[in-house]
């Protein structure tokens, strides 16, 4: 099975830059996507709904052509869930949930405090607030693949000028903490983690690889490679043996993040 995640920045726009004609091409199961900064009746082309997948979406309604998510999955899925509890974050069109028998895929779109101030506090709330749901379905017995923009780098190996954005929203050492906090590996920031917790897949293949998957617009970041790694599959312990391994596509260029795919050897439930 093959589970694709992708910020498009603008479904439309990374469709006039041809992400669905790249992504025709791709043998995918699952396409989880963020930012689509769309409302569903602005998508009645054919284009967004690619052959053979069932698409659901779910819109900001705090304000048009903002945040958004979406899944597109070959299979049918038993169960679609769109929200968590919390209307402030809820509304913004943070979180869509496929769940095929035991399987669960989400869709997440942690918030971005680069923009100022109540934006990072915004953003604190939102981790403090949804870390003890992340607990709830760790403990739950199934299998989650939490596919997404989570807006945080985990350590040095994850972005290009690690000193020189310490002060920066993404790589600040208490959001560094928060997700180390989360997942049991070695290869964090030096933090407390966990012994028992999630699983980063892009490390749980390759501990030790150096890619990133987002780069600003400023400058020649991207030609550069100025980047950071902050999207992620975040999955259960249960399917660490099943991640066999993973690609990041930099180029064709859809938008300033790359859409990020891991193969793991399930069935398509």
């Amino acid at each position: 099975m093959r589970i694709i995640t992708f910020n498009a920045n603008g479904i439309r726009s990374a469709a006039n830059k041809g992400f669905f004609d790249w992504l025709r091409k791709q043998s995918v199961d699952i396409v989880c996507l963020q930012e689509t900064k769309s409302q569903e009746e602005q998508l009645s082309d054919p284009m967004f709904r690619p052959d053979r997948h069932h698409c659901f979406y779910r819109d900001a309604i705090t304000k048009k052509g903002y945040s958004g998510v979406a899944i597109y999955a070959k299979r049918e899925p038993d169960e679609v869930r769109t929200q968590l509890g919390w209307k402030s974050f809820d509304d913004e069109g943070r979180y869509i949930e496929a769940r095929f028998g035991k399987l669960s895929v989400v869709s997440l779109y942690v918030p971005s405090g680069s923009s100022g101030e109540e934006r990072q506090r915004f953003k604190f709330k939102v981790m403090d607030w949804i870390k003890p749901v992340f607990d709830e379905w760790l403990k739950s017995g199934r299998d989650y693949v939490i596919c997404g923009d989570w807006n945080i780098v985990r350590s040095r190996n994850d972005i290009k000028n690690w000193a020189s954005n310490q002060k920066n929203s993404g790589c600040l050492p208490s959001e560094r903490a928060w997700l180390n906090g989360l997942i049991a590996d070695e290869c964090g920031d030096g933090s407390p983690q966990p012994k028992h917790g999630w699983l980063d897949a892009f490390r749980v293949a390759k501990p030790d690889a150096v890619e990133y998957t987002w780069w600003s617009n400023r400058g020649a970041a991207r030609a550069n490679n100025v980047g950071w790694r902050i999207d992620y599959q975040i999955i259960t312990p249960s399917l660490r043996d099943k991640v066999k391994d993973w690609e990041i596509t930099p180029s064709p260029r859809f938008s300033d993040h790359a859409p990020f795919a891991v193969d793991y050897a399930l069935d398509e439930r």
